[in-house]
């Protein structure tokens, strides 16, 4: 037996034993032939794994700032903050506060020989203003309506999202204590804080836009502000329409199923549109109908005369006085409500809101995070049996049978438009499954050029859904007709 036998070199037998017939001895070019592959291996070439290559991120410049503004800036406002008694500047009103920071600011500017153009010394002037008085550099991303999500990672990092697409910009700040005075700024305005004490924080700015802030220790690359703006122009269902988010049929379907007060439950996940749908569909709501919505904060915001807005409240620094969402919708039922609407179900008041929608306030809404229609209705019996009630399923499933008519599930797609994907009916209970009937179904054909999504929706053949007899109360049977006939002939 030989080991470590190398082509070309003598042949090393063991004591005793005979050699190795002439035979048997392979040529050196044999030995280095290749050999044909095994009978029945594949012969196909393996794959190899593509690696996507890494490129530098693309920054949006939001401004065209050099690092000499940037150190500028530090300096002046250093020396302003040196200068000006900050008690004395808290008791004047925001325009004559302005008109004295710019006035000091100039004041500085002369004394230590800064060398700007006039341009330039107008954007310090307002940036540093916007420093003290207001949110610092987050006012230009503030005031442009194109803008739907600001993301803040820390002083350094700024993304937003523009059309559906995440960019980061060279928005900065000056450091993280900037950044985290300007997010005290923020909560405090709406009575709420945030600091190492109490570190996780959902709050909302004046126009309604939505804010949550993470603070350090938690954030650990500093503190994290994110904020969900809402556009100065609150969208409307035919902008919808406009957008290609929804079909006119399907939104002329949508708005008779707001005036004829179905129970409508609105799921889709994260920045998929439930809120602006909400708002969409609120519209609808007769202007003498008292309508009550509970939020944890407040973000809608109906245009009817005859609206309470409720908002829940955390717990003090003492660990006390906390209002959750069940204790604000079980409060709505002694407030004589005709419809309550909940900006978002995500616990135990999921009860609640069954139990108002089952007895007499028709048309009331509410919106939860879920992938399909069936998943949202599934979420909703999870909710309430993590709430403590000890109810069979077949009795939750019975509740949310009698209570909910219509769920609406909004979705966002890969190219960052969002779409209405279904308008699905809860006809009722099979045994112990929920049973439910699709009404319209957005259908992707494909994608242009451009990379976008082609689609359309279509109507899935049903003539008399089960809110008929409700339509017909209202008498809008006729229109509820028509545009099923247009949505089937699609």
């Amino acid at each position: 037996m030989a080991f470590g036998k190398r082509s070309g070199s003598p042949v090393t037998t063991l004591p005793g034993s005979a050699p190795a017939p002439a035979a048997t001895q392979k040529p050196a070019a044999a030995a280095s032939a290749p050999k044909p592959a095994a009978q029945g291996a594949s012969s196909a070439p393996s794959v190899k794994l593509k690696v996507p290559e890494l490129k530098p991120e693309p920054v949006r410049k939001v401004n065209q700032h050099s690092d000499q503004y940037y150190t500028t800036k530090t300096t002046v406002f250093n020396a302003l903050i040196d200068t000006i008694d900050l008690s004395q500047l808290a008791q004047l009103d925001t325009e004559s506060a302005r008109e004295e920071i710019r006035d000091i600011v100039v004041e500085i500017i002369s004394i230590k020989n800064v060398v700007m153009s006039i341009s330039e010394q107008e954007y310090l002037l307002d940036d540093i203003c916007n420093d003290v008085l207001g949110y610092g550099p987050l006012e230009p991303l503030l005031a442009r309506d194109d803008i739907a999500d600001i993301m803040v990672n820390g002083a350094d990092t700024t993304y937003i999202e523009v059309n559906g697409k995440i960019e980061r910009t060279n928005i900065r700040f000056r450091d993280n204590a900037q950044l985290m005075n300007i997010c005290q700024r923020i909560v405090s305005q709406v009575g709420r804080r945030v600091d190492e004490s109490s570190p996780i924080c959902d709050a909302r700015l004046l126009d309604g836009s939505r804010v949550n802030v993470i603070a350090p220790p938690l954030a650990i690359d500093g503190p994290t502000l994110t904020i969900r703006k809402f556009k100065k122009d609150k969208l409307k269902l035919h902008d919808l329409v406009k957008f290609g988010s929804i079909s006119e049929a399907g939104a002329e379907v949508l708005r008779i199923i707001g005036h004829s007060r179905c129970n409508v439950l609105i799921s889709g996940g994260t920045g998929s549109g439930k809120t602006t749908l909400l708002n969409c569909l609120t519209a609808f709501i007769e202007p003498g109908e008292r309508v009550i919505t509970c939020e944890d904060s407040a973000e809608l915001q109906l245009q009817q005369p005859h609206v309470v807005r409720l908002e829940t409240r955390p717990p003090n620094i003492e660990g006390s006085g906390e209002i959750t969402m069940r204790e604000l919708v079980k409060n709505c039922l002694r407030m004589r409500p005709e419809r309550i609407i909940v900006g978002e179900v995500r616990g135990p008041e999921a009860f609640d809101l069954l139990q108002a929608m089952n007895t007499g306030h028709d048309g009331s809404m509410g919106t939860l995070h879920a992938n399909s229609p069936r998943e949202a209705l599934s979420r909703v019996e999870s909710m309430i049996t993590m709430g403590g009630f000890s109810l069979p399923a077949k009795t939750i499933r019975e509740m949310i049978v009698g209570s909910i008519d219509i769920v609406v599930q909004a979705s966002r797609l890969r190219d960052g438009s969002r779409r209405i994907m279904c308008i699905t009916e809860v006809l009722g209970l099979e045994g112990d499954t929920i049973v439910l009937q699709d009404i319209l179904k957005y259908e992707i054909d494909g994608e242009d050029d451009d990379g976008r999504i082609v689609g359309r929706h279509r109507g899935m053949g049903i003539g008399r859904p089960r809110f008929w007899e409700r339509a017909s109360y209202y008498n809008m049977e006729r229109e509820l007709a028509d545009a099923l006939d247009t949505l089937n002939s699609a």
